[in-house]
Formats: structure tokens, sequence, C-alpha cells
């Protein structure tokens, strides 16, 4: 109870900052599709004035409207009031949960499942054997999968399946010394690059690798807890927090790099706005990594340098356009160094798509209560693409990857897609030498 009444407190005070200008609703991606005041970050913050008597008035209202957001940040980079809605959501949603506590199903996955990592892996291992019974190819390019049955979960999409193996059974851990760089990293792999695209974590081992750089990558890494605090729990992202901090903490390290926007993110901002409340033990760890967090891309291209690529046997080049994730670019404002690793290849050429902003859809559980909107607002991210003219679309989001190849598989489209970091290391494979058998 005394955490929530100090996020109530801060709360209020955030909400005062709010002009009630309308500028949300410009650069808000379901705005655009509803077009109802509600689904903006004005409707939302005025929903959220007096909150604790419409808590105890109506909370599964309250809970409803404000959980109709994809968390992408578009409202407050654009806010010139400088509202930090993101946080004002999150926030919100922890005091609301709270209050009324998790519905059983959530309850089930996060506090069940997520918050125990070494069942959660097993459980994903499980579901790599039996996926094919429920499930059959979509789109080979792409490499989606659908459902076999009418399934109320899967519904119509489209969505890469679970990796035959995931990345923490390749490579269960490493450590090893920094080369000509003198830098050693911590690397954060993140559930869906683990699971779904190890193929970029291989990629990014590769290149730092290649790059002289030392990698501390302990085994039994847990989720970043990004579903758990988005969905306001609050006991599970407290307990992912404390189990990430312990296996980083023990080893010393210039920084920490992942390949995931969200986690990025989540361990650079969200976990020190969660934690203001904890010891100081707790407070101080979580500071102390938040404040050596990068995007691999960023990392490479401000403290390493890009090494220009071989172009080798490769007849033609190939035309990609790039995805600005919003976690990347309207949390961290990382946008250019994408594009550098994908202009380090002379095999590539860069073609920008229209709103190359613009929000996917996805949202994370976002796409799962809303799948309809979602998918509508991905469409726009696909006519996007598709004007581009090209063959392949980059972004540096495994997410906002699981999004686009349902929007470019559900069309019928033959557009694969990178996260940039695979485009670099393909450019220095001439160079490269095998790095994934060297476990510590």
């Amino acid at each position: 109870m005394k955490t929530l009444t100090n996020l109530m407190g801060e709360l209020e005070e955030q909400l005062i900052v709010c002009m009630r200008c309308g500028m949300c609703q410009a650069v808000c991606p379901l705005f655009a599709q509803t077009g109802r005041e509600a689904d903006v970050a004005r409707g939302k913050l005025a929903i959220l004035e007096g909150l604790m008597q419409e808590m105890f008035k109506d909370p599964e209202g309250v809970y409803v409207r404000l959980n109709k957001c994809l968390l992408c940040g578009s409202c407050g980079a654009n806010c010139p009031s400088g509202v930090n809605a993101l946080e004002i959501f999150i926030k919100a949603r922890a005091i609301l949960t709270g209050y009324m506590g998790l519905p059983p199903v959530q309850k089930l996955i996060l506090r069940g499942m997520l918050s125990r990592p070494e069942f959660f892996d097993r459980l994903a291992e499980w579901g790599t054997k039996f996926q094919k019974i429920f499930t059959q190819p979509a789109n080979e390019l792409i490499g989606t999968s659908c459902a076999r049955f009418v399934s109320p979960l899967l519904q119509k999409r489209h969505f890469v399946p679970l990796a035959p193996m995931p990345f923490h059974r390749m490579l269960p851990s490493l450590n090893s010394k920094p080369a000509r760089s003198g830098i050693k990293v911590a690397f954060y792999v993140g559930c869906l690059i683990d699971k779904i695209f190890p193929r970029v974590a291989r990629s990014v081992v590769d290149v730092l690798n290649h790059s002289g750089v030392g990698i501390y990558m302990p085994g039994n890494q847990g989720c970043c807890g990004i579903p758990a605090i988005s969905s306001g729990d609050t006991i599970t992202f407290n307990r992912l927090v404390r189990h990430n901090l312990e296996k980083f903490q023990s080893h010393d390290f210039d920084y920490l790099v992942t390949a995931c926007a969200t986690c990025t993110t989540t361990i650079r901002k969200i976990w020190p706005m969660m934690v203001k409340d904890d010891s100081g033990a707790i407070k101080a760890g979580v500071e102390k990594i938040a404040e050596k967090t990068m995007d691999i891309n960023q990392f490479l291209v401000t403290k390493i340098g890009l090494e220009k690529g071989e172009l080798g046997h490769r007849s033609g080049v190939v035309d990609v356009t790039y995805h600005d994730p919003c976690h990347l670019k309207k949390s961290l404002g990382v946008m250019e160094e994408p594009r550098q690793l994908i202009l380090a290849n002379p095999g590539y050429r860069l073609k920008e798509m229209p709103e190359s902003d613009w929000c996917c859809g996805l949202g994370g559980s976002f796409n799962l209560q809303y799948y309809e909107l979602s998918s509508a607002i991905g469409k726009r991210k696909c006519d996007h693409i598709k004007a581009s003219a090209c063959s392949q679309v980059a972004t540096g989001c495994p997410a906002c990857m699981l999004q686009i190849a349902d929007i470019l598989s559900k069309s019928n489209e033959s557009i694969t897609i990178k996260h940039p970091i695979e485009i670099y290391a393909e450019s220095l494979k001439m160079n490269a030498k095998p790095t994934l058998n060297r476990a510590g």
C-alpha cells in the first residue's frame, strides 16, 4: 500500500504538466484509427485526474481505457509541455493492478511462468517440439506460420514460430577478454531474440568478437520485465529486475548491450523509474547498470567505429528500407546508428520509406487484446514498406520484426526482414572467424 500511495503522489504531480493542447492527437497511431478522444494521451490523462476517486467508482472502466494504449511513446516524444505519458501510464497501470489484482490468466502467465526464467525456458522448448502439430507454414520466404486449426489466441495471425534451438542452447554462457578494443560488454539477449531470432544474437556475438570486444554473457537470463510492468504487475517486474541484477552485477564490464529496442529502453529507463523506493543496494545496482546500457547499433557506432565491409561475390545490390522502432527512436533518440550499420555493407542500398518512425502497431499485449486494431495500424506500415519498392526491410526491434512479418505475410509479400546487426555482420563475414564455440 505504501508503494501504491507513493505512485499515486508521483502521478498527481506529473498530471499537472499537461496543458490539454491536443498535440498528441496528430501523432497517436491509435487515435488515427479510432478518432476517439479517450484513446489519445490527452483523453487518458483526463481520466487519470482524480484517479483515487475513479478507482473506487469504476476501476474496471478506467483499467480498460488505460490499457487501450500501445505505450509507443509518440505522444511524449512530441509533447510541447514535456509530459512523460509513458511513465504516467505505466505507473497508473501499476496502481490499478495493485488495487484490483491481476486477472487469473495474466497471473498464471506472468507470475507462474515469466517470473521463473528456467521454467519459462523449458516451456518454450516444449513449445518448439509441439508447435508443428498446431501450426502450418504461411510464407516460406518471410518464415511465418499460421494456425492449422481455428484458434481464439492465434486468430488470423501469421507469426514467426519458435526457433528450432534457442540461443541459450547454442551458447549457454560466455566470458571472453577484450582484445584490440580494450572494451568489455555484458550482452543481454532478451526473450524474443533468444527464442525466436537466435540468428540476431549470433550476429551480435560475431560482430563483437570481430571488433575485439570482450563479452560477458551469463546463463539463465530472465525477461527484462516489460510484459509484467505493462500489465501493472510490479511483483513479477521486481522479481525479474532482481534476478537479472544478480546475474550481471557479479562481473565488471564497460557497457551492457542489447539488440532489442524494448529491452534497452526497459533496462535504461523503466528499471530506474520503478525502483525509486527500493533499498539502497537495489536502487544503486539498477542505476549503475542503466547508465551503462546501450543499443548495439549505438554502441558499435559511437564506441567502436564501423568497418566498411567487403562486397565479396555478391552479384547486384539489395534494396533495403528501415523501420524506426518507437522505443529506439522516441525513447532513446537512436535513429542514425542503425542506418549507418546498413550503409557499412556495400551489398545493400538504403531507401527510406514514408513515415519510417510511425508505430508498427504491435504494442506487446495490445496486439493480443486488440488484434484487429493492431493489424489496422500495421497495414499503414505495410503500405509504406511496399511504397519503398525494396526487397528487404530492417528494424532494430524483434517485436517490430514479428509485427512486420505478420502484416507482410498476410499481404502475401516477398519482402524479407532483418536486424541491422545481421546486415553489418554479413559485411564482415569474409574476415570473421567462428565464434560460437567460445562458451565460458
